[in-house]
């Protein structure tokens, strides 16, 4: 029978089947950090297991810590105490962590991929459900639970059922403005946050192939958001481009073998998935989310849905209320306070280069503060080089040091209460961003022509 990306890699992870559909499948890079380990390493300890394959963990701080003044100790107590914990921890069992201060620490899906550490055909884990990022680059990865994270630790293993396959097709020239960003908020609008739930999700058509890396983990970033276990896309020759040369990929005689296997993860002709559906991408306007889940997304110049469903109805005024919006209103001149361009979905280099073309010899709105978090030392690292530090000053741009930050404000980046905030990150649940918080999910073009005009517009007219 003719398989599917996920086939293929998952039928070769496969240790042994057990009777009842379930799989001892085999991790082959497990992620961690300093707000699901120490649990799990204090299960292991107290079963007195240890750690089975150490040297296929990798560690770094990223949700706790700060994005100003990191060579001085964390303020916030639960934060010094979580990032610590994980310093002793890895300490301790001998893991190398890129803590706060080492050249390769930043959010943990930004550096392992930037590393070379992610690579197509591998099963990657990490406690924390965004993990499905590095699905970008033909891989199975996925979050998992503090319980799991510590199966893992102790056998390199999980038990596991193998989900159900997804492919949505996007094909066709997007419009200009449209980012990876928009075209994943405008599948998420379309079938909601439960419309791929039970799934994995394998992303396909032109739209998705022209992306680069960068747009490509944007997608697979935000698959969790429509309720699918992951979401992953072919790699090609854009994905071997990218690793080539970086620190962790294979080099020599190791890279040709490498791309040679890479090249053979594919779907074949005439595979089956368990659902199909295709967009076209001339559909797809720049997007922006006007409610409290990514699902209430919609072109940034149409007007606040109206035909709810009766049984949506209830949580549909409360969302808005909480938004201070109605429905049939339209977004554009509504002031904004706050813009955050960072978290794991838009933090790279690439989204960094966007804003700084655009900021370029202009200014910030005088009442909006806007934050720029780096996702990683090498991004900071490579916009200093580049000069786009200089360019974001002079515009009013705040570029601060790595880490999650205000995406979902576990430390001291906070949006305060009633305050509207365009942001780059991947879910705007209520208080997400801070208690009483109202985000605005949008792509970095859409936040950094927000934080110079200071309210949300049309933005083609800026796309000359």
């Amino acid at each position: 029978m003719a398989k599917t990306l996920l086939d293929k890699i998952w039928d070769a992870h496969v240790v042994k089947s057990i009777p009842g559909g379930l799989d001892v499948f085999y991790i082959d890079r497990h992620l961690i950090h300093e707000v699901t380990s120490p649990q799990a390493f204090d299960e292991i300890e107290a079963r007195g297991l240890p750690l089975f394959r150490k040297e296929q963990i990798v560690a770094t701080a990223d949700h706790n810590v700060p994005t100003k003044n990191q060579h001085l100790p964390i303020e916030e107590p639960l934060s010094r105490f979580q990032v610590d914990k994980l310093t002793e921890n890895c300490a301790k069992h001998n893991i190398e962590l890129y803590g706060l201060g080492h050249e390769r620490q930043g959010i943990v899906h930004v550096m392992g991929p930037e590393l070379g550490i992610t690579q197509p055909g591998m099963t990657i884990v990490c406690g924390d459900s965004h993990t499905s990022t590095h699905g970008a680059f033909g891989a199975i990865a996925f979050g998992i639970g503090t319980s799991q994270v510590a199966q893992v630790m102790a056998s390199q293993c999980l038990l596991l059922s193998k989900p159900k396959s997804m492919r949505i097709t996007v094909d066709g020239e997007v419009r200009p403005g449209v980012t990876a960003k928009d075209i994943i908020l405008y599948v998420i609008s379309k079938l909601g946050t439960g419309g791929a739930t039970g799934y994995f999700v394998e992303y396909a058509g032109s739209a998705f192939r022209n992306l680069s890396m960068e747009g490509r983990m944007t997608v697979c970033n935000m698959s969790i958001e429509m309720g699918a276990r992951g979401g992953m896309i072919a790699p090609d020759q854009t994905t071997f481009d990218y690793l080539q040369g970086r620190e962790f990929a294979p080099k020599g005689e190791r890279w040709e073998q490498a791309v040679a296997y890479w090249s053979t993860l594919f779907t074949e002709e005439g595979a089956q998935f368990d659902k199909e559906l295709s967009f076209d991408a001339a559909d797809i306007a720049p997007m922006i989310t006007f409610g409290t889940n990514p699902g209430m997304g919609m072109a940034i110049d149409a007007l606040i849905p109206t035909d709810v469903p009766v049984s949506e109805q209830a949580s549909y005024s409360k969302s808005l209320q909480y938004m201070g919006f109605q429905p049939g209103e339209s977004l554009l001149g509504k002031e904004i306070q706050y813009v955050f361009i960072g978290s794991c979905t838009n933090s790279r280099i690439e989204d960094l280069r966007q804003v700084a073309r655009f900021v370029q010899g202009k200014k910030k709105a005088a009442h909006v503060e806007a934050i720029i978090v780096p996702g990683s030392k090498q991004v900071e690292k490579q916009a200093i080089e580049e000069g786009i530090d200089k360019v974001l000053a002079e515009a009013g741009f705040e570029l601060r040091e790595p880490g999650c930050s205000a995406c979902l404000a576990m430390n001291e980046d906070k949006i305060p209460a009633g305050a509207y905030c365009v942001s780059t990150s991947n879910r705007n649940f209520e208080g997400r961003q801070g208690p009483g918080s109202r985000t605005l999910l949008a792509s970095p073009l859409v936040a950094a022509i927000t934080a110079v005009e200071g309210k949300i517009v049309d933005i083609t007219q800026y796309l000359n």
